[in-house]
């Protein structure tokens, strides 16, 4: 996506804050800089919330801000991702509800649960976000407002508002290789709010029944290209750890 984001701006709040799931496939091109793969922020002051991103030292961190004033709830992993050649399933699972305080907030990737974080502070029992994900702020792919570009591939973007998945919806372990496969057509509801963007190729239309539909911001670096190397056909890449 190198320079070029996505974004769009509701009309109207998600139809459950306390309840919602993300899911998204990303390959990395850019390591040791923080970037955003997916946030939403008031355009009035760019305060941001709901931020899933790589950090600048590769960790992977969710961000998001409370309405009940107890402090925001935010995780980093200890965990790095560095591998410039793998396709990385990122699915984070949001339900404040539950009475297990650990498993408000359950993070996956490539279908293996997060549970060793830098950074792990759980949500209030019943606490919501605030113009997070699916409220009536701006909301970007790639990016943060206009910062913190992704610099990489992305694939199959959901977002379910007011249901709760686990990575199993969205992929599933190969039995002879031991890989993490893509689910292509998910059986997910998505809510008033919900959205499944890149399905197929650079295409920023909802696949999702509620058409909300995202608008490609092109930076310095082109536009949104469609690419052969997908999570169901990964490409080798340059290594930028090993360099001459």
């Amino acid at each position: 996506m190198a320079n070029t984001y996505l974004t769009k701006t509701y009309g109207q709040n998600a139809a459950n804050r306390k309840i919602f799931t993300i899911s998204a496939w990303f390959k990395r091109s850019k390591l040791g800089a923080t970037q955003d793969l997916i946030s939403a922020s008031r355009a009035s002051d760019g305060l941001q919330t709901d931020v899933i991103r790589f950090g600048a030292t590769d960790d992977l961190e969710f961000y998001a801000h409370s309405t009940l004033g107890n402090g925001p709830f935010n995780y980093q992993t200890n965990r790095l991702f560095r591998d410039t050649s793998a396709w990385y399933n990122v699915v984070v699972m949001v339900n404040t509800t539950d009475n297990t305080a650990s498993d408000r907030v359950k993070i996956y990737v490539n279908g293996v649960r997060e549970t060793s974080f830098s950074v792990a502070n759980n949500p209030t029992q019943n606490d919501e976000t605030v113009w997070g994900i699916g409220s009536g702020v701006v909301h970007t792919v790639g990016a943060v407002g206009t910062s913190n570009k992704f610099d990489g591939l992305a694939s199959h973007i959901h977002y379910c508002d007011g249901y709760a998945y686990d990575a199993s919806s969205f992929g599933s372990t190969d039995s002879t290789t031991g890989e993490w496969q893509i689910n292509i057509d998910p059986s997910v509801s998505y809510g008033t709010n919900g959205f499944w963007i890149l399905k197929d190729g650079n295409s920023v239309t909802d696949s999702s029944p509620n058409s909300n539909n995202f608008t490609i911001v092109v930076g310095s670096g082109g536009g949104l290209s469609k690419s052969e190397d997908n999570p169901s056909n990964n490409f080798c890449t340059w290594n930028p750890n090993y360099r001459g």
